[in-house]
């Protein structure tokens, strides 16, 4: 499936357009001052043309290999070469002041030679300028690579969270998915920027400087080695163990704290409702308190192993300038040499105590890596077939043959329901709370599969064919509706981007809200906030059906979609339902039975089962369980009106 999105210049109102003057975006806007009007649309004026971005995204076709390191950096590796060509450059040029050092000081001082001195102070110069350049294009090299590695990462997770199903979504946090997308993909921003490139240079600088040690003296350099290494190698394989439980444990806390504040930014109405602003503060310290606790860990065990290579390096330090003191002074080692070896040997501690540091990144980026793997194997529940079909146009017959289905598959929550809704057929199920109305809802429209038996459209198992052409045959409109940041008229031509402004107009016409857009000081174009809190509840649902009816489903869902209307809302949209729905097929899901009264047929769900079915005339004269709920509202309608 591909899709194009308009750029800069480009016409329409979808989310990357709007009027002129409005930013583009869809992001709830002020408006641009008047005195800066001209500079605005001077600056307009310049912007380059961008061609239309095409996007493709496939609920099969993707790439399934874990996500490791080597796959990640994998695709750029010419890119990363270069990076190590400028890396060993930049080690060669800021390890070389030792052994100029060493040079003028033998071949310099010693000898009163100011030509040798001047030529090693020009060389000095020329390396340290070479050094800062090389860091300079290293540096910048692999921040661009390093953007486009976390580009592509932060599109690819994306991508698979919106190939997941319904039913990961429901069991998942959303903190703990944000989690993925900011905190461990930073991780990873810093483990590649700041710490594989540093690791790859204190590693090739420690390799350089045992090099020229040897060089210099293979007896000190024998000693340096035997005495240090294998202690420090003791100290960084403890310290490896003990960082990997910690870091692990400082991913998984995180999670938790951000999932907290997202479930407490997303309720806070409830919150201050019900005045839970201490037990929540409570709550969230005892959560932060966890994180804490695990970044105390890793902390101790940073401290240990900091300062414990120090005390080996001071250690190795002393030993150096005892034997190498010895050695001068028996003649068989002169002073440039040990001077050189001192100032190396600082060069090989140093790397090593910054490999520290660099290795605590290295841990959180690996950990992050887990999580991150973990997520893109999670395979969708309700997946697409590779040989999946095209949907053709449907007529709207859904078929339900003996579909029992759970949640959890040892718990069913409907049993062995067998149904055949006619096309262009208004149904309704009606039921009490919990029975299985809208879990029914949800298996025509493909959230979930069923356990057992088959769903089918026009006599195709909707297992068979592409969720593409199915989703764009159906149309869904939920009990709670959600409009996203942008204008009304995006949320409404949210199926249809491409639809034009009168198109949506007729839809707003269609549901009785033409009088809500005429009250908006930018009409159709007004911004609506994140979630439509500026709008009443009974606003949001019309805005929900007009989005609905715009994208000219043949197959729609209404899962209490008046539940949130008051008395005259519901009464606008009646007779917009009558128009609107004539030659579709239609599911309404219902509490209120003035709206499933109208439907051609209806079932009642009770404990997972279909109990009854028939006319609202036929159920009301059986006498059942319609009969009686048809009776309470009777009695309630009466109540009202009196």
């Amino acid at each position: 499936m591909a899709w194009g999105g308009a750029g800069p210049g480009a016409g329409g109102h979808g989310f990357s357009g709007g009027p002129p003057g409005r930013p583009q975006g869809g992001l709830p806007f002020a408006g641009i001052p008047p005195e800066l009007q001209t500079r605005v649309d001077k600056v307009l004026a310049g912007e380059p043309e961008h061609p239309v971005e095409r996007v493709t995204f496939s609920q099969v076709d993707y790439d399934r290999r874990p996500l490791t390191l080597r796959r990640f950096i994998g695709p750029y590796w010419a890119a990363m070469l270069a990076a190590f060509v400028l890396v060993g450059l930049e080690t060669a040029a800021t390890q070389a002041g030792p052994l100029l050092t060493q040079i003028g000081i033998d071949k310099g001082i010693r000898r009163s030679d100011t030509a040798v001195l001047a030529t090693v102070a020009i060389l000095y110069l020329a390396s340290v300028l070479v050094g800062g350049v090389a860091s300079y294009a290293r540096t910048a090299w692999t921040g661009r690579v390093g953007e486009r590695l976390l580009f592509s990462l932060r599109v690819r997770i994306f991508s698979h969270l919106q190939r997941l199903s319904l039913e990961f979504f429901t069991r998942e946090k959303a903190g703990r998915l944000m989690t993925r997308m900011t905190s461990d993909v930073d991780s990873l921003t810093q483990l590649f920027q700041d710490g594989m490139v540093q690791m790859v240079v204190q590693a090739l600088t420690i390799v350089f400087v045992t090099i020229v040690l040897f060089s210099l003296n293979v007896a000190l350099a024998t000693v340096t080695v035997l005495a240090v290494v294998p202690a420090m190698a003791v100290l960084t394989f403890w310290f490896r163990r003990a960082s990997d439980r910690g870091f692990d444990e400082v991913r998984d806390r995180i999670a938790e704290v951000l999932a907290h504040l997202q479930e407490s930014l997303s309720g806070v109405r409830i919150v201050t409702a019900y005045n839970r602003a201490r037990h929540n503060i409570g709550d969230h310290r005892n959560v932060v308190g966890d994180y804490r606790a695990a970044n105390n860990y890793t902390a101790r065990v940073g401290a240990f192993y900091g300062p414990g290579t120090e005390v080996i390096g001071v250690g190795g330090q002393a030993l150096i300038l005892l034997v190498g003191g010895n050695m001068v002074l028996r003649g068989s080692l002169t002073i440039g040499e040990l001077a050189a070896f001192v100032l190396y040997l600082n060069a090989f501690f140093a790397p090593i105590q910054q490999m520290v540091q660099l290795y605590n990144t290295y841990q959180q980026g690996q950990a992050a890596l887990r999580k991150l793997r973990e997520l893109l194997a999670t395979e969708p529940t309700v997946g697409e077939r590779v040989d999946a079909e095209e949907l053709p146009p449907l007529r709207g017959e859904i078929t339900l043959e003996h579909v029992t289905f759970g949640y959890e598959p040892d718990r069913p929550v409907l049993f062995d329901i067998d149904l055949t809704i006619g096309a262009g057929e208004t149904f309704a199920f009606v039921g009490a709370t919990g029975a299985g109305k809208s879990t029914i809802a949800k298996l025509v429209t493909r959230f979930y599969d069923p356990g057992v038996g088959r769903v089918l459209l026009d006599g195709t198992d909707i297992r068979g064919v592409t969720l593409e052409s199915l989703r764009r045959q159906l149309g869904v409109v939920p009990q709670e509706p959600f409009l996203f940041a942008g204008s009304i008229r995006d949320n409404i031509a949210f199926a249809r981007p491409d639809a034009s402004d009168q198109e949506v107009l007729e839809a707003c016409v269609a549901v009785g809200i033409d009088d809500l857009i005429e009250r908006l000081p930018d009409g159709m174009h007004t911004p609506c906030h994140e979630r439509g809190v500026a709008l009443s509840s009974g606003e949001r649902q019309l805005l929900a059906l007009a989005r609905a009816f715009l994208a000219r489903p043949r197959v729609l869902v209404l899962d209490e979609a008046t539940s949130n209307l008051d008395l005259l809302s519901e009464a606008k949209i009646e007779h917009a339902l009558d128009v609107l729905l004539e030659g579709r097929t239609a599911i309404i899901i219902a509490h209120r039975l003035a709206t499933a009264m109208r439907a051609d047929r209806l079932a009642v769900v009770h404990d997972g089962r279909i109990v009854e079915l028939g006319t609202h005339h036929d159920l009301v004269a059986a006498g059942g369980r319609y009969a009686g709920m048809y009776a309470t509202w009777e009695r309630h309608a009466a109540g009202s009106r009196a």
